[in-house]
């Protein structure tokens, strides 16, 4: 029902920046909430950030608070997530995600139910 197509990781300098994006599509409107995941080799995936519609509400991961800002831009029905100081422990591959619901726990995988295939970030020390 939702297409998303993330973009924007590649290989970077510990203390550099980037920024993803995530494009929806296979709708005319824009979901509820929409996020972002990370899930490096043998290890669970886990929350990021997430925003709700109206960009005014945020959660970040308390790893990434003060490092990373989610932001999203519905009339192209996009979300960006804006990485600074950039650590090798980020390196991952960062899924985008997407729900209508409205309800708490946006940080939990099983909230959202629609999903990218990834783009990977690399962060050399």
């Amino acid at each position: 029902q939702v297409l998303l197509v993330e973009s924007g990781g590649g290989l970077v300098q510990a203390g550099g920046s980037l920024r993803l994006s995530c494009v929806a599509s296979g709708r005319s409107s824009s979901p509820y909430v929409m996020g972002w995941f990370r899930q490096a080799p043998a290890k669970e995936r886990e929350f990021v950030a997430a925003i709700t519609w109206s960009g005014l509400s945020t959660y970040y991961a308390d790893s990434v608070k003060g490092r990373f800002a989610i932001s999203r831009d519905n009339a192209e029905k996009t979300v960006y997530l804006q990485m600074n100081t950039l650590k090798p422990e980020d390196t991952a591959k960062y899924y985008c995600a997407a729900t209508d619901a409205r309800y708490g726990d946006y940080d939990k995988p099983v909230k959202y139910n629609y999903w990218g295939q990834g783009t990977q970030v690399t962060v050399s020390s």
